[in-house]
């Protein structure tokens, strides 16, 4: 018994008719073929297609990586700061809370609940405005120049809000307010032609007309005004003209 063909004729309007055979059992080789052939093609694509999400995922694991790596390099500048802000609040606290060493402080705050200021003394009675006006050393971001060269009045130090703004020299309370550019801050005239200004404040604790020593809290820094970031404007006036406050004050 032969095995049935497929036979296929071709009738072209022009020419002879041709016919063609096919073998059911060439046919059934064929399809077998053509499913394996296909699922070779389902396999590569689903290989593929998984392929390509493993690679997606190890690039999100090399950046997240790098940005490890990154913050772990961090560490031991913020364990610095951790110990630096550490210290200075120890110091801070042994303002109100005395070691009984007797050892001077540079800054002068009033007495609590009182504006007062004590008599037959003239400790922190100098005037001349050159004392640093933070507590904290700070960072300077911004000193006599800007980066096109033209003039800045005053400096710019970076500093957390709340830190304490300290008036550089002696003087009399002639400004506190606030304003669009300086935000709340302070004016003091030193009574020798020298003022004083401390901008950006968050709060200030003196008030007009009040006298003030040299290093006695004044305020307390912050970002008002035009500010992107916490920190203290400082600029010093010497008979009514803007000077570079490092010919007079040092950076801690």
């Amino acid at each position: 018994m032969t095995d049935p063909v497929l036979r296929i004729i071709l009738v072209p309007a022009t020419s002879q008719s041709r016919t063609y055979e096919v073998s059911y059992k060439r046919l059934r080789v064929l399809r077998g073929f053509g499913m394996v052939l296909g699922a070779v093609v389902v396999f590569m694509v689903a290989t593929w297609a998984y392929m390509a999400s493993r690679v997606s995922h190890m690039v999100e694991l090399e950046a997240e990586v790098a940005l490890m790596r990154a913050e772990q390099e961090r560490i031991p500048g913020l364990r610095r700061r951790l110990t630096t802000v550490e210290r200075q609040y120890a110091d801070i606290r042994g303002l109100f809370a005395p070691d009984g060493s007797g050892a001077p402080s540079e800054l002068w705050l009033p007495p609590p609940g009182s504006l007062s200021r004590p008599s037959g003394s003239d400790e922190g009675r100098d005037d001349r405005p050159d004392s640093w006006p933070l507590v904290e050393r700070g960072f300077v971001t911004q000193g006599r120049f800007d980066e096109d060269g033209r003039v800045h009045p005053g400096l710019d130090i970076a500093t957390p809000t709340g830190a304490y703004i300290r008036a550089a020299g002696a003087g009399r309370v002639m400004e506190v307010d606030e304003d669009p550019t300086y935000g709340r801050y302070v004016r003091i005239d030193h009574e020798n032609g020298y003022e004083t200004l401390y901008a950006h404040a968050s709060a200030t604790s003196v008030e007009l007309g009040e006298e003030v020593r040299k290093n006695e809290v004044i305020a307390l820094s912050g970002s008002t005004g035009e500010s992107t970031a916490p920190h203290l404007h400082f600029e010093i006036w010497f008979e009514g003209e803007s000077v570079d406050p490092f010919e007079l004050v040092r950076e801690p």
